[in-house]
């Protein structure tokens, strides 16, 4: 049986309610008007908080980073193409593990096929990783689980009359419904014994377990700036580049929590002969499972006191050693580094506050530059790991902001060609919720990270600046004034600090202008350090 459009769509709003969901974005379009309009009505009568986007992509994002910060997110789009923008956010959350809902707008079953206008084969359309749920009636639509830690993709067959002959805003309860949220497994806890040298590798999201294991074992943490770990004593600033040293060398057993990303040195830790990888599973698909490893639920320390206090001190000394002699390079530095406004804009982050970190370099500046904080000030790192790509941060950032309401400052850091990639997500109507935000974008006139692969070699250098250096020209002042978002542009460490220090308020983007000349000669010269 069919139902209506109409009894599908007051059936959505009320199984995303059940399932906790409170922010809802919408992206206009005729063949969702039921859904939409339904959804209208539950933002009036204070159910959830509507969000409108004109570009799918960035609506997808924006989801994404509402439900990162700890709300729970639904997007909704029409038919045809629409639906397709949304894959990079569904990618994104599905190898990250957030639980995205998307709900798409598709024709009744019996006009696919035929020409009709706008309709592709919206079934499977996110591949094998996201399964569609194509449903025609409310007991289908009932029935579909929605799990916190994973993507679900509603496809709703909706026929005409697509909009009611008179809008009235329903009476919904407001009544908040139970936490849908599944009780976390009882894990038997599996102790592991001292003896073998052993770090503890913390990747995005492997959260305070990671954090808990070092301290109560007393073993170095490697923690990446969006692990959620990278907090305490034990936390190393400088582990990427002591990976290198003979240190590094002498690690005998790795426990990897959350998925490690950022680093090829860690890379090759855990592909190395003689070393045992013991991972403990995380959220979303294909999580780490370097060949040889083995994984393990829930380990803690197995011995009576923390383990070889001489190994953690090693660490320590050449972590303070090495960071000391990074800080004075860069002071040197005649210019503005990408590194120095990495660690000027961490600094700026108070505690309670939010940070999130765009791809490619400066999430790698940030992990080289960043002092752990002490533990329990609760300074929030996002980034979006789960694929590491640059788009939609802008998008991302300002979900982030808007569903972490008691955040106590929040702040952005991503490159030029991140901040362009998603530029339309500065498009925002007049009634749609606008965070407090400050944008920093360390601006070098293209993609630096390229510099210090292997395509920024001095063999390469012909073809390096069309296909990876692709400098831009474009003035990101000119296109914050389209958008109406305050922009200023700063050149030196203390205007940025200055800068960070005052926030207007609202959305504004503080421009920090580098050179990526050099980048790769500072990037070697860095790396050199640690086998000085």
């Amino acid at each position: 049986m069919t139902d209506s459009s109409f009894a599908l769509a007051d059936a959505l709003v009320d199984r995303l309610r059940q399932a906790g969901v409170t922010e809802v974005v919408v992206a206009p379009g005729s063949r969702n008007a039921p859904a939409a309009m339904a959804l209208w009505a539950a933002a009036q009568a204070g159910v959830v908080r509507l969000h409108t986007r004109i570009d799918e992509r960035t609506a997808g994002f924006l989801a994404l980073g509402l439900t990162k910060a700890g709300a729970r997110a639904a997007v909704l789009t029409t038919s045809g193409t629409a639906v397709a923008n949304l894959h990079p956010s569904v990618l994104e959350a599905a190898h990250a593990g957030v639980g995205l809902v998307v709900v798409s707008a598709d024709r009744p079953a019996r006009l696919r096929g035929t020409g009709a206008n706008q309709t592709t084969d919206q079934v499977g359309i996110f591949g094998a990783l996201v399964p569609t749920h194509d449903l025609s009636s409310v007991a289908e639509l009932v029935a579909v689980p929605l799990p916190w830690d994973s993507v679900v993709h509603l496809n709703l067959q909706l026929d005409t009359p697509l909009v009611p002959e008179l809008a009235v805003v329903p009476d919904i309860p407001v009544a908040t419904p139970p936490d849908p949220r599944p009780d976390r497994p009882v894990r038997r806890e599996n102790p592991l014994p001292p003896g073998p040298l052993t770090v503890v590798v913390a990747g995005d999201d492997a959260g305070p377990p990671a954090r808990r294991l070092a301290e109560a074992a007393g073993w170095p943490l490697l923690a990446e700036p969006s692990s959620g770990a990278r907090t305490g004593d034990n936390a190393l600033r400088t582990y990427r580049l002591l990976l290198a040293t003979g240190l590094g060398e002498r690690i005998e057993r790795v426990v990897v929590f959350g998925r490690p990303t950022l680093s090829r040195p860690v890379t090759r830790l855990l592909e190395r002969a003689g070393v045992e990888v013991l991972v403990v599973p995380g959220r979303g698909v294909w999580p780490v499972r370097p060949d040889g490893s083995r994984t393990i639920e829930a380990p803690v320390w197995g011995g009576d006191a923390p383990d070889d206090a001489a190994w953690l001190d090693a660490w320590r000394t050449a972590d303070r050693d090495l960071g000391r002699r990074v800080d004075r390079l860069l002071a040197e530095q005649p210019a503005l580094t990408p590194y120095d406004v990495a660690g000027v804009t961490h600094a700026a982050l108070p505690a309670g506050g939010l940070l999130v970190v765009g791809a490619s370099s400066p999430i790698r500046d940030l992990d080289l530059m960043v002092r752990p904080p002490a533990v329990g000030t609760r300074r929030k790192v996002i980034a979006n790991r789960g694929l590491a790509g640059i788009d939609g941060t802008i998008s991302t950032a300002l979900g982030a902001a808007l569903g972490r309401r008691e955040s106590t400052r929040n702040l952005a850091l991503m490159g030029d060609l991140t901040f362009l990639h998603d530029q339309t997500a500065l498009v925002l109507g007049p009634d749609e919720p606008r965070p407090d935000l400050t944008i920093v974008v360390p601006n070098d006139d293209g993609g630096a990270i390229f510099s210090a692969l292997e395509q920024g070699a001095p063999a390469h250098a012909a073809s390096f600046e069309r296909l990876f250096g692709t400098p831009h020209g474009h003035d990101l002042a000119s296109l914050c004034a389209a958008a109406r978002i305050p922009h200023l542009r700063v050149g030196s460490r203390p205007e940025l600090e200055h800068t960070l220090a005052s926030p207007n308020g609202g959305i504004e983007v503080i421009e920090a202008t580098v050179d990526r000349v050099g980048r790769r000669e500072l990037d070697q010269r860095i790396r050199a350090l640690a086998l000085d």
